[in-house]
């Protein structure tokens, strides 16, 4: 650097060296993204933590805390073939000997029946269509006609139909339904099936009766929607929609959900019923989720979304959302030690193995074990996060996920104050994968009403599902009693199962 003196020259150097860290930050940050895309792209999905597996021993340590007289083992266990259900129709076939066979071959006396060994197979009988022919024979008086007298014609009154004049049944209807809704199976798929029979069935007439069917469900879910509300817990998320003829580029499915998703688990709270809502709006925004609420004022598990906090909720974080941020950084940094992120994965590790230890716990249990173990771990968890803020660049994936915690904390920490709360929302999340999976067979709605109808649908059959309901049996069940008139909301809720 020719022609310049000492000042100018150490003034270059400071100008270059910090362009020079400006670079190397710039690269780490792409070198960051392009970890993270790889893992997307090609790496497992899993979010399990490496380290947890050297946890277990902390399991033996807690469980002696908790309780001296409880042991707690971790066994592999083989593979096991459940029984077929009992409730399935069954044909017996029987492998006899012959009678002649049936006597003694050293003595020739007879032979008598010991036992028997019995095996089962399956047998599936493909799907079958009959068309349901309805007769109505007219009656008139003879006498009178050759009298000319006026006569009446009597006849047996039209039998009800859930479509008026229409040939579908509640039968039918269910199928469409959970086709489409349970199984991702989209409109112009069910065409083409109907067309193996021969039967000329448009996606037009098919989507038709899907809206008439959400209509007939509508009180039902405006019932369950107000019960929802009543609870003292509600998980929420949301998730994308394309809506063909809507302004927006992206719509919005939010969804609402109390209890747990699987019948058997109800330890926590069984007087909490299981309950599963879709909500269709055009946009993210928090009043959305205002509207819905309607001024509740419960416990609302989310995650880190600010939508939710225009609501009157006391909002209840998710730390397997503060997890992944964590995993994420771990994978960003590749080859590179990743000490702090591994620390952190292993000290949320240690809250989600007490998480497990009580599962099975009373709403006190859990609460006092919480206060007990979590509470200070939870401590430590914090310090940690205060002092590593200070040596983390802000805009690494490690440094985000140190913000998010810090940012998220006053949430992330209210799940230890009452028995009755998750350390995360993955409820929720596990509620709104089937629509995620739905979406992508069917790709986007039509038109906003025919979002409406798919969030009443896919509400009937999540709730069902989550009620351990056999969806088809409960459509069916409940178009065939408003079909019949019988339009008793209560006597239809989704775990009221006796519909006979």
């Amino acid at each position: 650097m020719l022609g310049m003196n000492e000042a100018q020259l150490r003034q270059r150097i400071a100008q270059l060296e910090k362009e020079n860290n400006r670079l190397n930050r710039r690269n780490n940050f792409l070198e960051e993204q392009f970890r993270l895309a790889q893992q997307k792209q090609f790496g497992a999905s899993s979010e399990s933590h490496p380290g947890q597996g050297e946890l277990f021993n902390e399991a033996e340590e807690l469980v002696a805390e908790v309780s001296e007289q409880e042991t707690i083992s971790y066994t592999r266990n083989k593979p096991k073939r459940k029984p077929l259900p009992t409730d399935l129709p069954r044909e017996v076939v029987l492998h006899d000997i012959d009678d002649a066979d049936k006597v003694c071959d050293c003595c020739d006396n007879a032979l008598h029946k010991i036992g028997e060994d019995k095996s089962e197979k399956l047998e599936f009988i493909p799907a079958q269509v009959k068309v349901i022919e309805h007769v109505r024979p007219k009656y008139v008086c003879r006498h009178c006609e050759k009298n000319g007298t006026s006569t009446t014609i009597k006849q047996a009154p039209v039998p009800s139909s859930i479509i008026p004049k229409g040939y579908a049944t509640p039968s039918l209807l269910s199928q469409l339904i959970t086709s489409k809704y349970q199984y991702g199976l989209p409109l112009y798929r069910q065409e083409a099936m109907f067309k193996q029979y021969g039967i000329e069935l448009s996606r037009q007439t098919m989507s038709d009766w899907m809206m008439k069917c959400a209509e007939l469900f509508k009180p039902l879910y405006d019932r369950l929607h107000e019960i929802i509300l009543e609870q003292p817990v509600i998980a929420a998320d949301e998730t994308t929609l394309k809506v063909v003829k809507e302004d927006k580029t992206k719509c919005y499915m939010w969804l609402y959900c109390t209890g747990t998703d699987s019948p058997d688990n109800r330890l926590i709270d069984a007087n909490i019923p299981n309950i599963v809502l879709y909500d269709y709006n055009i946009s993210r925004a928090g009043k959305c989720a205002v509207d819905y609420l309607r001024g509740y004022q419960g416990y609302l598990q989310v995650d880190g979304y600010v939508g939710y906090e225009q609501s009157q909720a006391t909002l209840v974080g998710c730390w397997a959302h503060a997890r992944r941020k964590f995993t994420e950084a771990k994978t960003a940094q590749g080859k590179k030690p990743s000490g702090k992120a591994d620390w952190a994965l292993n000290h949320i590790q240690k809250l989600y193995r007490i998480e497990t230890l009580i599962k099975d716990k009373t709403i006190a249990e859990r609460y006092a074990i919480r206060q007990e173990k979590a509470l200070p771990l939870l401590e430590q968890l914090k310090q940690w996060l205060i002092k590593s803020k200070q040596s983390v660049l802000p805009k690494t994936k490690l440094g985000e996920a140190i913000t998010y915690c810090l940012n998220q904390w006053g949430k992330l920490t209210v799940y230890p104050n009452d028995g009755r709360l998750n350390i995360d929302n993955n409820r929720a999340e596990r509620a709104i994968k089937p629509f995620v999976i739905g979406r992508k067979n069917w790709l986007f709605s039509n038109t906003a009403k025919g979002a409406d109808a798919s969030a009443i649908l896919y509400s009937m059959i999540e709730t069902a599902k989550a009620n351990g309901l056999t969806p088809f049996d409960y459509v069916m069940n409940v178009l065939t009693h408003i079909s019949q008139g019988d339009v008793d909301v209560e006597k239809l809720l989704l775990w009221r199962q006796d519909l006979s």
